[in-house]
């Protein structure tokens, strides 16, 4: 049995689920021998979330288990996990899962008693199943259908506490799902099956501006560690429930001292020799300043040393990228035929962000490119919170960090000339490097300036520089050297020998 003990300070040892991002939350994953209630209203994904422990038993660790279903019958519940990849008839085959079915099973004549009803037999079938295939892992959903054929909340009680220690006296880890009935407020329907669990996960599934986010928060574990709080999560296919543990994120991810080019030799010697292998360059600049242009001179320099590409963009289509690419001389399409760059396209509005940043993460495991450009990052804003923005930031850092990855990221100022922002999100401080581009009046003319803002662990340039775009691409040229207030939008014009003069004076 597959076992993580990561609390030093209690001697509880975990059973992994297997789930991704729950366990990070978790401090190792679920109490083992122990029970764990799974609360949540309708379409939050308890369901799931159980036959999803189950699933990740067999797959990841061997461990076969036992499905005790009172709604759903088994073959509804066969067919409707074929989506996330669970062949579960061929696991009933091998001897790895078993369901006890107690949905009911409506005829004419039947009637439905209450007042008396006794889980006696039911419990024995359980107990039999669990000794037939030798299970570490029980999923109960839903104990609330069952338990609407008793009167008295007391019963309940004791039903619920019965069932527990059998389990516990069997050895198994539990999980048992129960719904509730609002996404804030009493736990559960009954209003005591928290009381006897000995653990209790919470699934939301609220409305945001009308966009549904899942959430998942850990609200007991009895007598060990765990992280507070409410975390993303979404259902993948192919996959399942995905958890985006954002805030329990360690910072213990290696850096590395390689560089490697940007695309542009210039700006290459304005960042001290390259940009680190692990780092996210942020490129911040108005609409039209060129930030795809840095985007396309990036993967294209990335291949030309032989590494793999990946582009996801947000507000541009891939025969647009093609063109664009084209136009600078760069062939994105003879590129992705050769299989070292991947381009994803997709409308920011066409998923949540939790969404977006699962498939993401699938992408980098399943492609694995040495560099990733994202454009544009600000595109994702329109759909969530700054809170929501910021969070997503700092999952994808994390992949990006845990992969070493060279990253690029653009994203558009609201300001068309000047600008005292980077971005509204404030996501600056989250990014290696920052490279602003910028519109500036001069005599009557727009031109653009680049500079390089930060540099973590390095030596960078400080200088504003002009720059201007063709055919082939971006051409950084020399410093604005008697100009002042360029990135404020006003540029004043200040000669040389002033400027000189003030320097000597400074210096004094």
């Amino acid at each position: 049995m597959s076992m993580t003990n990561t609390s030093l300070i209690n001697s509880v040892e975990k059973l992994t689920t297997g789930i991704p991002g729950f366990d990070l939350i978790a401090a190792g994953g679920l109490p083992i021998h122990r029970t764990t209630l799974v609360a949540g209203t309708a379409g939050s994904g308890k369901s799931v979330f159980a036959a999803q422990f189950l699933a990740e038993g067999i797959k990841s660790h061997n461990e076969a288990g036992v499905f005790v279903t009172f709604e759903e019958p088994p073959e509804d519940i066969r067919r409707n996990m074929v989506s996330l990849g669970w062949n579960i008839s061929q696991w009933e085959a091998e001897g790895k899962w078993v369901f006890v079915d107690a949905s009911p099973h409506y005829d004419d004549d039947e009637l439905v008693v209450t007042g008396t009803y006794d889980l006696g037999a039911l419990l024995a079938r359980l107990q039999y199943a669990i000794g037939k295939v030798n299970a570490s892992r029980v999923a109960i959903d839903s104990v609330g259908a069952i338990f609407s054929q008793f009167q008295e909340t007391r019963i309940i009680r004791l039903e619920l506490l019965r069932i527990a220690t059998i389990m516990k006296q069997m050895q198994v880890t539990t999980v048992m799902t129960t719904e509730r009935e609002q996404e804030y407020g009493n736990i559960a329907r009954f209003g005591v099956e928290e009381f006897v669990a000995d653990n209790v996960v919470i699934l939301r599934n609220g409305l945001d501006e009308q966009i549904r986010h899942r959430t998942i928060e850990i609200l007991k574990f009895r007598g060990t560690y765990h992280h507070k709080g409410e975390y993303p999560f979404t259902v993948v296919p192919e996959e399942g429930l995905v958890v985006v543990p954002l805030s329990a994120i360690k910072l213990n991810q290696k850096s590395s001292d390689l560089r490697v080019s940007s695309g542009n030799q210039v700006l290459d010697n304005m960042c001290g020799g390259g940009i680190f292998r692990d780092s996210i360059i942020l490129v911040s600049g108005a609409t039209g300043t060129g930030k795809t242009l840095m985007v396309t001179e990036f993967i294209a320099g990335g291949i030309k040393t032989g590494e793999r590409c990946l582009l996801l963009a947000f507000e541009e289509s891939r025969e647009q990228l093609y063109r664009n690419a084209k136009g600078w001389g760069v062939d994105f399409e003879r590129m992705e035929a050769s299989g070292f760059l991947k381009i994803i396209s997709a409308y920011p509005e066409n998923a949540t962000l939790e969404d977006h940043l699962a498939t993401i993460k699938n992408q980098i495991d399943r492609f694995k490119p040495d560099r990733l450009a994202l454009d544009s990052i600000s595109a994702l804003e329109r759909i969530t919170s700054n809170k929501g923005f910021r969070e997503f930031v700092i999952g994808i850092a994390s992949f990006v960090k845990a992969h070493q990855l060279a990253a690029l990221f653009t994203a558009t100022t609201p300001d068309l000339i000047g600008g005292k922002s980077v971005t509204d999100a404030h996501i600056s401080t989250l990014t290696d490097s920052i490279v602003l581009l910028r519109y500036v009046e001069m005599e009557n003319q727009i031109r653009r300036a680049i500079t390089v803002l930060k540099m973590r662990g390095s030596m960078h340039e400080k200088l504003i520089r002009e720059y201007t775009i063709d055919g082939q691409g971006m051409h950084i040229g020399d410093p604005f050297s008697e100009h002042t207030n360029l990135l404020l939008g006003g540029a004043a014009f200040q000669p040389k020998a002033l400027c000189s003069n003030w320097q000597a004076l400074s210096n004094e």
